[in-house]
């Protein structure tokens, strides 16, 4: 059985590709080459090949570990780091405590 390939929007493609597209360019400014990367990160060095050019059938762990390779590893917890959505559906849901009215006979 052969893996199967996730299938993602085009406009999520491109993200990722912008995100692959990032990874090379850090590789780059290091001066670097793939296979040393590929080395330091523990993964073959088509899989910095196929993460280089946004594939999303590398794992997240694939890019995690490349990214630690790099020194960037801190960067993953960016992600939906401010979920503005998030917090906007959970104001709607908040229920706001009414105040007891004092005592009117005092």
């Amino acid at each position: 059985m052969g893996r199967r390939k996730a299938l993602l929007q085009p406009k999520l493609e491109k993200k990722l590709q912008t995100v692959g597209g990032q990874i090379k360019l850090a590789r780059l400014r290091r001066g670097w080459t793939a296979e040393e990367i590929a080395e330091k990160a523990f993964v073959a060095r088509s899989t910095i090949t196929q993460i280089e050019k946004g594939s999303p059938s590398v794992s997240i762990g694939m890019y995690l570990a490349v990214l630690n390779s790099l020194g960037l590893q801190d960067d993953i917890l960016l992600l939906a780091k401010d979920d503005v959505l998030g917090r906007t559906y959970q104001d709607l849901n908040l229920k706001i405590p009414r105040r007891s009215r004092k005592n009117a006979s005092k």
